[in-house]
């Protein structure tokens, strides 16, 4: 069954209007803007970020990085090492980091939040293969990944023109009304855990169901809150890598998890901020955030292991995906407390750390 989509409501009409802003955000969960951020701006950081790609082989040699044409031999996903070791070579880039403090996004935070703001400085990039739709972003609530605080807002957009099929982001419109965490469980996918839905309407029966979402262009911005319940659609096209930046905002002085001070994804490779920095030219924004007294949190692992003790029952019963999360984690961390549970289960299904990936093709 084909799932209907909605338009997501354009606010460029009140951009100036910090009030009506506020309003928006608190009823519907989001703000849209059409070419909010400067399209040229990021169709350099493109180009930054695909050449980079292009050079770790997961785009077709002799291609033009700026077209995106995947080699679909090199799938791969956050969780595989073999994902985080391109991955952070493209986090390394200043130009990245750099995307999340320019003037446009940061004067709208700061209208949204009405209180001086902040980026965190766990920038985060999606790159997401074409074909492999098993591994989709699932539904899910920011907070259980970044915490901290409810307020922090995310910030996603597009690094080039992200049609329907390319696989944006949706959201489901005043969502974040329900103010606690929900329920998430096991899944494959960026983040590991996705909310039931259906469960939750059955529960909340005020909850919209009607995901929203749209062609995005290079420039537009997404900006909600961390009870938000949003996904990406699947990239369903051809061959072409989807290529996006997912950063965090927050107002300065609020708490922020202590994880979030740190690279992305540091436990698949270890990443130091002297690494990120080694060939940086300016100075500026390395290590900004410790100016400011923000209260640090220990972060919460209690939906984390939820989810990966949901992936172990799973993977007793026979479910391939848990097979493949647990292959993940053996094969990254296989001297870890989890490594070993995980290898305990691969081996009592008979199943090797090389078995065989059939789930990570187009469902």
């Amino acid at each position: 069954m084909i799932e209907k989509l909605q338009e997501l409501r354009v606010s460029n009409d009140a951009m100036n209007d910090p009030l009506e802003l506020r309003r928006r955000i608190a009823d519907e969960g989001y703000l849209f803007f059409k070419h909010l951020q400067s399209p040229d701006k990021l169709l350099a950081l493109r180009r930054e970020m695909l050449t980079v790609m292009q050079q770790g082989g997961w785009l077709v040699p002799g291609t033009d990085p700026l077209q995106a044409i995947a080699r679909i031999a090199a799938q791969c996903t956050e969780g595989d090492t073999a994902y985080t070791d391109v991955y952070h070579e493209v986090y390394k880039l200043e130009a990245f980091h750099r995307a999340a403090h320019l003037p446009e996004v940061m004067d709208m935070i700061g209208k949204i939040m009405g209180r001086p703001v902040m980026p965190h400085p766990q920038k985060i990039a999606r790159l997401w293969f074409p074909k492999y739709t098993a591994h989709t972003t699932p539904i899910h609530q920011d907070f259980v990944h970044f915490q901290g605080n409810f307020e922090t807002l995310t910030c996603w957009a597009p690094v080039g023109d992200c049609p329907i099929e390319l696989g944006g982001l949706a959201v489901l419109p005043g969502s974040h009304k329900v103010k606690r965490v929900l329920d998430h469980h096991f899944s494959l996918g960026a983040g590991g855990l996705y909310v039931d839905v259906p469960e939750q309407a059955q529960l909340h029966p005020e909850l919209d169901v009607a995901w929203h979402t749209t062609n995005y262009e290079i420039g537009d911005s997404l900006i909600f809150p961390a009870l938000m319940i949003h996904k990406a659609l699947p990239n369903t096209t051809e061959d072409k890598l989807r290529v996006s930046l997912d950063n965090r905002y927050q107002a300065i002085g609020d708490p922020i998890a202590e994880h979030m001070l740190q690279p992305h994804l540091i436990s698949t490779h270890p990443l130091t901020w002297d690494e990120v920095y080694r060939d940086w030219h300016t100075d500026d924004l390395k290590y900004y955030w410790r100016q400011y007294a923000n209260p640090v949190t220990p972060r919460d692992m209690s939906y984390a292991d939820k989810g990966f003790a949901e992936a172990v029952e799973l993977a007793r019963g026979g479910d391939p995906r848990a097979h493949l999360a647990l292959q993940r984690i053996f094969k990254r961390e296989p001297n870890s407390p989890s490594g070993r549970v995980a290898q305990q289960v691969l081996m009592a299904a008979g199943i090797g750390v090389e078995h065989d990936k059939a789930i990570n093709s187009t469902h």
